[in-house]
């Protein structure tokens, strides 16, 4: 017997990381992410968090997210305020995070069946 709901937004997650790739629904990736609940996961033009700016911010709101989450490879680094500007325009949900924690916190978001994106630097 199941003992969780079924959710259809349960399409894509992340299913595996580590040093120099990720893994979604068991595919793996050797390059920077984006991935949502909805739709196949898609490169990300970001290896390093210095890299961040206004045009791949931005890109990041293009399936108007409720959450965004960025993974900024092993360890947390804060990008400066300026990089991130037109998501903090947004008022949307912003966490950054190292990127196992973001992993592990996008699966969990779309398990309760959230709008949320993860932009992934690789770890």
């Amino acid at each position: 017997m199941k003992l969780h709901l079924v959710n259809p937004r349960n399409g894509y997650t992340l299913t595996g990381y580590g040093s120099g790739y990720l893994s979604v629904n068991g595919t793996r990736y050797e390059y920077p992410l984006i991935v949502t609940p909805d739709a196949p996961p898609q490169p990300w033009a970001v290896a390093v968090v210095p890299d961040i700016g206004a045009a791949t911010a931005s890109l990041l709101l293009a399936g108007s997210p409720d959450i965004v989450i960025i993974g900024t490879g092993n360890t947390q680094i804060f990008p400066r305020p300026e990089q991130l500007r037109p998501l903090i325009e947004a008022g949307i949900g912003l966490e950054i995070m190292n990127t196992p924690a973001a992993c592990r916190t996008f699966n969990i978001l779309v398990g309760e069946g959230r709008n949320v994106l993860a932009a992934l630097i690789l770890a």
